[in-house]
C-alpha cells in the first residue's frame, strides 16, 4: 500500500475510532443512543474505508497476476 493510501486509512480509522468512542460513552454514561444520521455517517465512512482498501488490493492482485 502506498504511503499516501496508508495515511488515508490511518486517518479514517482514527476518526472512526473517536466517533465510536463518543457514541459508546453516550450510551454507557447517559443511556443516550446515537441519532440514525450519526450511525449512517459512520457506516458511510466504513464503506469508504473499505473501498479504499479493497481498491488497492484489487490493483495489487491484478498486477501480480500479470
Amino acid at each position: 500500500m502506498s504511503q499516501t493510501k496508508r495515511e488515508q486509512v490511518i486517518s479514517h480509522l482514527r476518526y472512526l475510532r473517536q466517533e465510536l468512542r463518543e457514541m459508546h460513552l453516550g450510551i454507557k454514561e447517559d443511556d443516550l443512543f446515537p441519532e440514525p444520521g450519526e450511525l449512517r455517517g459512520i457506516i458511510a465512512q466504513l464503506e469508504a474505508l473499505l473501498e479504499l482498501v479493497e481498491g488497492n488490493t484489487r490493483i495489487q492482485s491484478n498486477s501480480k497476476a500479470s
